[in-house]
């Protein structure tokens, strides 16, 4: 027989520690729900005006789109490009391949100071000094948080989006493509729930990283061949660091790997002082990194070809890429992917 007493007690502790779990849930949600909303406040004075934007940039959008051949400027005329490139390549040109060459706007990435998370992120305005991004930082800071702002080289939230204009055109043509590619890719599984993530709906730190990987593979892909095509020859090779000196792929690896072993033993404060070491190092060696820090990873994290990355799912797309018969199966294969646990199943295959 059923021990009736029991079963009540038993049930009863059960409800009280479900009680429990809902409560902690609940206010863990309350507190990061009010750290969100103290970050907002703080960077709310340099934050950018989407609405502003937009209401400028699609009062341009049809002449944009339905340009005379008369009129065509420098993005006429490399959009035009890149649309004969994607249509050799049997990729569709759809949402329209459009973009805006102007400074993009600049990314505040927060992480935690014990791990490397990229915690949350906001939009800051194009025009920004060093003396107000380091304003910004410390005060984040001092919230016990490591922050960062970005000077991104594209940005694929806007419509149209946003190619930086004073990059090399080489730089140029792939942020092109790449923009293009995020907004390609939000009407597809992996890019909608890439969104889902960005608007904080739904967490997948997988699911970013193979977005913009993906992203990152096939505009240097379509790239390279706009180049050649069209550019060959006509960009002057800049003089660049000695890589046999100093192998910067190599060292921010290293570094990356070296932080990692430190802030899985605690060790934040010395962490944080070998970062700046290292960032030094860098700087003395021709590559100029403002800050190197535990936001510095998080964002550079989300890029697995990074070599300030640690994922493995560069490694994993490139196999994929190297048993597809063409760049668009390839697109195609890894768009309609849900979680990392299918881009694992298909090399399984």
């Amino acid at each position: 027989m059923y021990n009736l007493p029991r079963l009540r007690t038993t049930f009863l502790g059960l409800m009280v520690a479900l009680a429990g779990m809902i409560l902690l849930c609940t206010a863990c949600i309350a507190h990061k729900e009010d750290t969100h909303h103290q970050l907002q406040q703080i960077a709310k004075p340099y934050a950018f005006n989407f609405a502003s934007w937009e209401l400028h940039a699609l009062s341009s959008l049809p002449k944009k789109i339905f340009h005379k051949e008369a009129e065509a400027g420098q993005e006429t005329i490399l959009r035009s490009q890149i649309k004969t490139v994607l249509a050799d390549e049997g990729i569709s040109a759809f949402p329209p391949v459009i973009f805006s060459l102007e400074k993009p706007p600049h990314l505040l990435v927060i992480s935690p100071r014990d791990k490397i998370v990229y915690l949350d992120m906001m939009v800051l305005r194009q025009e920004l000094s060093v003396e107000e991004m380091e304003q910004l930082e410390a005060q984040i800071d001092e919230l016990g948080l490591s922050a960062l702002v970005v000077e991104l080289g594209g940005f694929g939230a806007t419509c149209p989006p946003i190619v930086g204009d004073n990059m090399t055109l080489t730089y140029t043509i792939n942020t092109a493509v790449e923009e293009w590619l995020h907004q390609y890719l939000a009407f597809r599984p992996l890019g909608f729930l890439y969104l889902l993530d960005s608007i904080g709906i739904r967490r997948n730190p997988d699911v970013v990283t193979m977005n913009e990987t993906l992203a990152g593979m096939v505009s240097q892909e379509i790239g390279a061949e706009v180049y050649a095509r069209y550019y060959q020859g006509q960009e002057e090779v800049k003089a660049g660091c000695n890589a046999l000196e100093f192998d910067f792929d190599a060292e921010m690896r290293e570094t990356r790997q070296t932080v990692d072993r430190y802030l899985s033993q605690g060790r934040i404060e010395e962490v944080e002082q070998y970062m700046e070491e290292r960032r030094k190092e860098f700087v003395a060696h021709g590559y100029h990194i403002r800050k190197l820090n535990q936001a510095y990873f998080a964002f550079h994290g989300i890029y697995a070809q990074d070599p300030a990355s640690v994922s493995p799912i560069y490694k994993d797309l490139k196999q994929v890429r190297a048993k597809s018969p063409s760049l668009k199966d390839f697109l195609n294969q890894v768009a309609g992917m849900r979680s990392y646990t299918e881009l694992t199943e298909a090399l399984q295959q």
